[in-house]
């Protein structure tokens, strides 16, 4: 027999261990990582970042520009300096000068009157940043920085200093490459792969802002193939980095301590850094600047055409899926693209195998393939897919003027056509009292007025637009615009080529719904 105490016990521990058998199981929690391994982690990544800048910044240069003053423009609004002719003493009276200018000033020239020298503009200085990528004394930087500069000086990391006594710029790409003078054996930087980059991966931008040198910050690739409207032939890389004015010209680099861009615009309402910066990727600054080392100038590809993008409704009328490729709004005579057969409202889809998406990356891929060579593009043609071969040639510096179309025989007076249908009437070109610059070397029709209601309207077209084709179809009077546009569906829609302010575009007119 038990004892009482230990057979209540036995009791209670029954009661304990039933208990225990109705309770639910503990839940098992993954092991957190413990305040030490965290602290290891974020240490590993401070060391990367600090051997990436200690890599880079030895390389990273001061870029120091001076313009002189310039003499100031004559005065052509009166108040200025005193001309030959004007009611003002001679200037050279009582000199030995007098019998030689006996009336005054020779005509195109003109004395300051008294103060202009107070009006003179002032000289201009900057700072910016650079990196070295030639050990010679070759530094890549901004076409800003140094743009219009009559001395730039460039400051090292370890305080020696030179002069640059050559300057090649590319404004296209607003890239430039300076020579220094007596350099050698100079810290150069090591350039990486900026088609490699991810979204999302780390960089840090190494540069001058508000001429404190030597400053780093850190952050990531926050998008890839952003424009700028102000520079032409580049696509950029964004990055919340840091980046203020100074910055322009120095690197971003990765953590490997290689250069991946240069850094070159903000995008910000304060002129300040508002979190998102662009810089140049570096495979395109090292194809520049080779071109700029060699030749002193770019050389680029072109196919002689104007191109323009592609919006939903303009994508549907040309069978082209996905908004992908870039229309063709017109074919320059005796070019690469006029040689090979490329149309006007041709879609052109892909170059040598590469797609393309949008307008930019047509010209990206273009300018930098291999002249006078045979290429290979795709063009969607009234929806059906054609292969073509090109043969890339080098951008003219100045391409030539363009021929006028044939003269009309004579003019129609005042007499207009209005479609009802669009909503816009045109007036023959030859009908205006005035000649319009806008419209020199082109035939087509002028839009007189259009409905604010109608389609016209609706498509973006105003009065003053030159309507030079209906679809593939030229127009050149009304009669003949009347012919064409009267064939043309408003529900179906109809392009337009035209001629406005802005260049020759293609328009889509189409009713809505």
């Amino acid at each position: 027999m038990l004892h009482p105490l230990l057979s209540r016990s036995l009791s209670v521990a029954s009661i304990a261990v039933v208990a225990s058998l109705l309770l639910p199981a503990p839940v098992l929690r993954a092991e957190e990582p413990s305040a030490e391994s965290a602290r290891l982690h974020a240490n590993a990544l401070s060391r990367a970042f600090r051997t990436a800048a200690g890599a880079a910044t030895p390389s990273v240069v001061v870029v120091r520009s001076e313009s002189k003053p310039r003499a100031a423009k004559a005065n052509r609004g009166g108040g200025g300096g005193r001309r030959r002719g004007e009611n003002a003493e001679n200037p050279f009276k009582g000199t030995p000068f007098e019998d030689f200018f006996r009336d005054g000033m020779p005509e195109g020239f003109e004395m300051p009157a008294p103060g202009d020298e107070q009006r003179m503009p002032p000289g201009r200085s900057g700072v910016g940043s650079g990196v070295i990528v030639d050990g010679s004394g070759i530094v890549l930087t901004n076409n800003h920085v140094v743009e219009g500069a009559d001395t730039v000086t460039v400051e090292l990391a370890d305080g020696r200093e030179f002069k640059a006594t050559e300057i090649k710029t590319d404004p296209d790409s607003d890239l430039a490459v300076v020579r220094l003078a007596d350099a050698e054996n100079l810290p150069t930087a090591k350039l990486g792969d900026s088609d490699k980059l991810e979204i999302g991966d780390w960089v840090i931008a190494i540069g001058n802002p508000f001429e404190l040198e030597t400053t780093v910050s850190a952050g990531i690739i926050s998008g890839k193939g952003r424009e700028l409207g102000s520079v032409r032939r580049a696509k950029f890389l964004q990055t919340d980095a840091a980046i203020n004015p100074g910055n322009s010209g120095g690197p971003l680099v990765n953590l490997e301590g290689e250069v991946i861009g240069i850094n070159t615009a903000i995008a910000s309402n304060s002129g300040g850094y508002q979190g998102i910066g662009f810089a140049i990727p570096i495979n395109l600054a090292k194809w520049v600047s080779d071109q700029l080392i060699a030749k002193g100038e770019v050389e680029r590809g072109y196919l002689g055409v104007s191109i323009g993008g592609l919006d939903n409704q303009m994508a549907a009328k040309l069978g082209v899926k996905d908004r992908k490729g870039v229309l063709v709004t017109e074919v320059l005579p005796n070019t690469p693209a006029a040689d090979a057969g490329v149309e006007e409202l041709d879609v052109i889809v892909g170059f040598d195998g590469v797609a393309v998406d949008g307008p930019r990356s047509l010209q990206e891929v273009v300018e930098r393939s291999d002249m006078n060579k045979q290429h290979q593009i795709v063009v969607l043609r009234e929806g059906k897919k054609m292969n073509l071969s090109i043969s890339v040639k080098p951008l003219p510096n100045k391409l030539s003027q363009r021929s006028g179309g044939r003269q009309l025989e004579q003019a129609r007076g005042e007499e207009t056509f209005y479609s009802e249908a669009f909503g816009l009437e045109v007036r023959d070109k030859e009908s205006l009292p005035e000649k319009n610059e806008m419209y020199e070397g082109f035939e087509g029709v002028v839009v007189d007025r259009v409905d604010p209601d109608g389609i016209a309207a609706a498509a973006g077209i105003g009065p003053g637009v030159l309507i030079r084709k209906v679809g593939k179809e030229a127009v050149t009077t009304i009669g003949e615009f009347a012919e064409a546009i009267e064939k043309q569906s408003a529900e179906d829609g109809v392009m337009l080529q035209v001629r406005t302010p802005r260049g020759n575009a293609v328009i889509l007119m189409k009713k809505s719904g």
